[in-house]
């Protein structure tokens, strides 16, 4: 049998006034989701557990069969993962954004959407800096993709507070005022302080001052947040007995496959935001059933609309992939006979409100063997009535295999 997994990334939302009180889902064209729900089965699926953030990290490793009340350590620590970054004991890992300060307020969370190649520099910089300044320095900056990067940190005798700092997301409070969320413990002062004083080593770098000159966000701060340790998670194949393959454009979830022993398949063109390469995550994922028990295809361009509240973006991220994703799939897995798909969000993150929450997603299962229920869409408040009732999160793959 083959699975596939379609993970729309925050497309789940709340009535928006502009669109008559109804959803993205509402209104996009969606005919092959529509009809994953109309021949398939349908309910909600809660992801996140009420204990812990409501954050992609969280929600995707549910997502992937792992309860993340027992794997969960942090997100930085999955991108490490991802990027190939050797830890040892004492090392934190935090997630690292390349962010605009300006006037004392978090201006931009991502720095306009720095390039990577510009964003490279910036941490090389960094990286001199610091160790120029502080030989004994126990940090290193590390390049990523666009604004993500990481920053590794090792202080063994405070490495497990560190880990549990609260330390929140740069989307969170754009425009507000950094330094009400830089009221941490003593322990993490010189965490604090590195924050603080990247503006120094940024303030005057070329790559920002080009960027001003082209009206463009300078990164003049970095934002450390999502920290943990690297985390102990048992190989899909060993718990499940599938051989996995993963495709998306973020690192984050990359580290899943990493931590889960799939293959990570890298599509050429995905950036992780509105302009990533539909087409080709949708042949890579046709070609990667020839392989592969389980697919994995996770899409961040609904998330990042609805992080920057863009409805027109959001709309038009889930007609791309119910054209370019969805429609391929489907008829590449009526090939094989046996198959199940499940498409779902991993949370949502609301227009008006501009950022994840921990409310109960849409989710559709369509499999080659099992009848319909009575729902004839998929949207937020028409799944409530599908056969499946309310899933959780870790349970899915289990579901999957029965």
């Amino acid at each position: 049998m083959k699975i596939v997994i379609v993970i729309e990334d925050g497309a789940s939302d709340y009535p928006i006034e502009e669109i008559d009180g109804k959803t993205p889902l509402k209104v996009a064209n969606k005919p092959v989701l529509d009809r994953i729900a109309r021949e398939g089965k349908t309910g909600l699926i809660q992801n996140v557990p009420e204990s812990l953030p409501p954050g992609s990290d969280v929600a995707n490793m549910s997502i992937f069969g792992y309860d993340p009340l027992d794997y969960y350590t942090g997100r930085g620590p999955l991108e490490a993962a991802s990027m190939g970054v050797e830890t040892k004991e004492g090392d934190v890992v935090f997630r690292c954004n390349t962010i605009t300060e300006r006037d004392g307020l978090m201006a931009s969370s991502n720095a306009g959407h720095i390039s990577s190649e510009e964003a490279a520099e910036l941490m090389e910089a960094l990286n001199d800096y610091f160790n120029d300044k502080y030989p004994d320095f126990k940090g290193k900056f590390y390049p990523g993709v666009s604004y993500r990067h990481l920053f590794v940190y090792n202080d063994s005798e405070n490495a497990e507070k560190l880990a549990e700092l609260d330390m929140v997301p740069p989307h969170d409070f754009v425009g507000e005022t950094i330094a009400d969320k830089l009221e941490f413990d003593s322990f993490a002062d010189e965490v604090k302080s590195i924050m603080l004083e990247s503006q120094e080593a940024l303030a005057n770098h070329p790559v920002n001052q080009k960027r001003i000159e082209e009206g463009k966000e300078p990164c003049n701060m970095v934002w450390f947040w999502g920290q943990g340790t690297m985390p102990d998670m048992p190989k899909m194949e060993d718990v499940y007995g599938l051989k996995g393959a993963v495709i998306t454009g973020v690192d984050l979830i990359k580290g899943l496959g990493v931590c889960s022993g799939c293959t990570n398949l890298d599509v050429p063109g995905a950036t992780a935001f509105f302009d990533t390469n539909y087409k080709g995550k949708g042949e890579y994922a046709v070609n990667a059933l020839k392989d592969n028990d389980i697919v994995f295809v996770h899409i961040e361009s609904p998330d990042e609309a609805g992080h920057a509240k863009n409805l027109e973006e959001k709309v038009k991220g889930i007609e791309n992939i119910d054209k370019f994703i969805l429609a391929p799939l489907m008829d590449a897995l009526e090939e094989y006979g046996d198959f199940k798909i499940a498409v779902l969000p991993d949370h949502p993150t609301p227009i008006d409100i501009g950022t994840h929450t921990r409310d109960m997603v849409p989710i559709a299962i369509y499999s080659s063997k099992d009848e319909a229920d009575d729902v004839l869409v998929y949207d937020e408040d028409s799944v409530k009535d599908g056969a499946l009732g309310e899933l959780i999160g870790c349970d899915l793959l289990k579901l999957l295999l029965e």
